[in-house]
């Protein structure tokens, strides 16, 4: 099979370049060039991604794989920042991870490649398999590394294109494998943080393009000033890193977009704060509809944690749901991804 790899000069993708090699197929590497070298430039960075490519260009030479290196900047900004700026510009929590693999990684890339490639295929931590004509996300046996959330609002037409060799491992054992073929990168730590930053920090890149402007820190319960901030696109609901004010800890309980207020509560974990209830909209169902499952969870957030829930439709659009347990950090913008047992189900975007 000719299989279009996506290597990003990690061991996860590039263990899976080589097992898929191993099983004989017939596969090309493409390293996506996405350097934002606006934001280089600002943050008086040289360019942090040569290291990547290096360790790609080492791999593919080394087992004799093909390599093609696509730009795709303006594809990442008109998608990807664009969208991560408009939603904090908005007081809401994006998720850029989430669009990337929409919009570039399994979009716009796919259209740059030769249509001869019968699959795409990544380092991802996830399963697609197909039932009853409909293709859906499986969880791997890492309940860490699991990507099935960053991968929750993929299409069916994406779904049936793409492989994940690493499907059925864990970490550890994917650096054994990289032990095993002596990849360059075996000993290479996980990256961090957001797709398209890299290196940099999310305050810095947020302030290259939203800037400062000064707003009240202000307690939720007495409507007492205590501090001022920089912003209220630095902050999100649920936040306590950062807010840097003594006598708490202190949460992110709401913020006024109109007046540039940032409101906190030094007694956000408290009994009486129920945060157990969130609405929902923007659905991406695999099956086309909203599932029926007994034993409906969902995941808030990219990581282990998911909670027992009962989802009620409110309209065509839009549904409640309520989950088992109180999560402090709800906030608008965020995607919810929806399982029954390892299945993902698909997704939708908190809207309250």
């Amino acid at each position: 099979m000719k299989i279009a790899v996506l290597t990003s000069g990690g061991v996860d993708s590039s263990v899976a370049l080589k097992l898929l090699q191993e099983q004989g197929h017939d596969v090309t590497a493409f390293y996506l060039k996405i350097w934002l070298e606006d934001e280089l430039s600002f943050l008086g960075e040289s360019c942090p991604w040569d290291e990547d490519l290096r360790y790609v260009r080492e791999i593919c030479d080394k087992n004799k794989i093909p390599l093609e290196v696509v730009s795709m900047q303006k594809e990442y900004f008109d998608t990807v920042v664009s969208y991560t700026i408009k939603e904090v510009k908005s007081g809401r929590t994006p998720n850029p991870d989430v669009m990337c693999n929409n919009n570039v990684k399994f979009g716009l890339f796919v259209k740059k490649i030769d249509k001869s490639f019968e699959k795409i295929a990544t380092g991802h931590y996830a399963e697609v398999f197909k039932k009853a004509g409909i293709y859906y996300l499986k969880k791997t046996p890492d309940p860490i590394k699991d990507q099935t959330y960053f991968l929750s609002n993929l299409k069916q037409k994406q779904l049936a294109r793409l492989v994940f060799p690493l499907k059925n491992l864990k970490k550890e054992q994917v650096r054994k494998l990289a032990q095993k073929y002596d990849l360059p990168n075996k000993d290479r730590k996980d990256s961090q943080g957001i797709c398209f930053l890299g290196k940099f920090k999310y305050n810095d890149f947020i302030k290259h393009y939203l800037g400062v402007k000064v707003g009240d820190i202000i307690e939720f319960e007495t409507g007492k000033k205590l501090a001022e901030h920089e912003g209220f696109w630095y902050y999100t609901i649920g936040q306590r890193k950062g807010i840097k004010l003594s006598g708490g800890p202190w949460f992110v309980v709401k913020k006024d977009i109109k007046k540039n207020i940032v409101y906190v509560s030094s007694h956000y974990h408290e009994a009486d704060k129920k945060r157990d209830i969130l609405k929902v909209g923007h659905f991406n169902w695999f099956s086309g509809k909203i599932p029926i499952a007994k034993n409906l969870r969902v995941k808030l957030r990219h990581g282990e944690n998911s909670y027992k829930c009962s989802l009620k439709k409110l309209s065509k659009t839009t549904a409640q749901i309520k989950i088992s347990g109180n999560d402090q950090g709800i906030a608008p913008g965020q995607f919810a991804a929806f399982y029954s047992g390892k299945i993902c189900l698909g997704s939708a975007v908190i809207t309250g």
